[in-house]
């Protein structure tokens, strides 16, 4: 029985029909596979697997082998599956050709401290650079690097929705901006190895999502109203409401993702994101009345006259006319899957 609901695996199949033909009789390594990011791509990957009956097989990079294999066993015992048990930063090598990657693991954040000053910067530009020398080892013909909206630095107030082309990034002097800044770094390390060693990597910023498998006590806001809905309320918005945030849905999160894999440029980052912004309290008062009408809401912080709300918002034009990909499932629609999917008591991590 799949772990994510069926209806989103035929979503994904049915919007990614022509691609899985590159996939036939190969091989896939895949980093980060046990995370939300790449649980939905394993799943994925093997529903497709399974009915289209490619014969491909997946190596699955895991820091913790035994756990994966106790919370996913469908996937973790899936015969087209092998883990591999390591950390990105030192995993051992596994054997064979592997035409495509997908560099989906990124490093938890911490603190810097006087043993690791740079924090988690360094294990990530490092990870990037490890599965890089994998890459141009073992016969790699295209890559997947999943970075992140955080490359862009602060988001200008005039600017509604961030496009590919913008030229920020997160300030050098920002000693919070370690996501952001490795992620840029390890962009570059990808698109100079594609190039040198003659493999198309292809690179998706990711933004917000929701959707199955998002943890409700992590810091992702619409997870934490979900999770207050759930309870009965109140909905606790931690700051003023303002600030504008968009969320694609899971499912339609791995359609973009497998059709950057085959089809993206190399070394031409995609915005992966919903362009349909809302605020922060809009967002509250849309779970509350897609999920439990009548909710109350609590916010913790008056707006600010003449104070600009921020913005982490995606413009997708690059990729829905170059790739054809665009939003599919509506806001409401994915709220509503992803309490269905929290509510069945299915696991939530692996």
């Amino acid at each position: 029985m799949p772990r994510l609901p069926q209806q989103d695996l035929d979503h994904v199949l049915t919007h990614t029909s022509g691609l899985w033909e590159h996939l036939r009789g190969q091989s896939l390594f895949l980093t980060g596979g046990t995370g939300f990011v790449g649980t939905w791509l394993l799943e994925s990957l093997l529903w497709a697997n399974d009915k289209l009956d490619l014969g491909m097989t997946a190596v699955v990079l895991t820091r913790n082998s035994q756990r994966f294999g106790d919370q996913a066993p469908h996937l973790a015992d899936h015969p087209s599956v092998r883990l591999l048990g390591g950390n990105v930063v030192d995993f051992a090598l596994p054997d064979g050709s592997f035409p495509y990657v997908i560099h989906a693991a990124t490093e938890r954040q911490f603190e810097p401290d006087a043993e690791r000053p740079l924090g988690a910067f360094a294990a990530d530009v490092e990870g990037t650079r490890r599965v890089l020398e994998f890459a141009r080892t073992h016969g790699t013909r295209r890559l997947l690097f999943t970075s992140s909206g955080a490359v862009y630095g602060k988001q200008p107030t005039e600017l509604t929705h961030v496009p590919e082309d913008y030229n920020g990034a997160p300030a050098t002097h920002d000693l919070g901006s370690a996501y952001g800044q490795a992620k840029r770094v390890s962009e570059f390390m990808c698109s100079m190895y594609g190039r040198v060693y003659g493999f198309d990597a292809t690179i998706a910023r990711l933004f917000a999502f929701v959707g199955p498998l998002l943890p409700l006590d992590a810091n992702y806001a619409v997870g934490n109203f979900i999770r207050d809905v759930l309870k009965g309320g109140p909905v606790r918005i931690a700051g003023d409401g303002t600030p504008f945030r968009s969320y694609l849905y899971a499912a339609d999160l791995a359609i973009w993702l497998w059709t950057i894999l085959f089809r993206g440029k190399a070394a031409c980052p995609y915005n992966v994101g919903s362009p349909h912004d809302l605020t922060i309290a809009e967002l509250a008062r849309t779970v509350i009345a897609t999920v439990a009408p009548g909710t109350g809401i609590e916010i913790a912080r008056q707006p600010v006259p003449g104070v600009p709300p921020l913005r982490y918002v995606p413009g997708t034009t690059l990729a829905e006319q170059e790739l054809g990909v665009r939003a599919l499932v509506s806001m409401e629609q994915g709220i509503r899957r992803t309490v269905e999917w929290h509510r069945s008591g299915i696991p939530q991590e692996a």
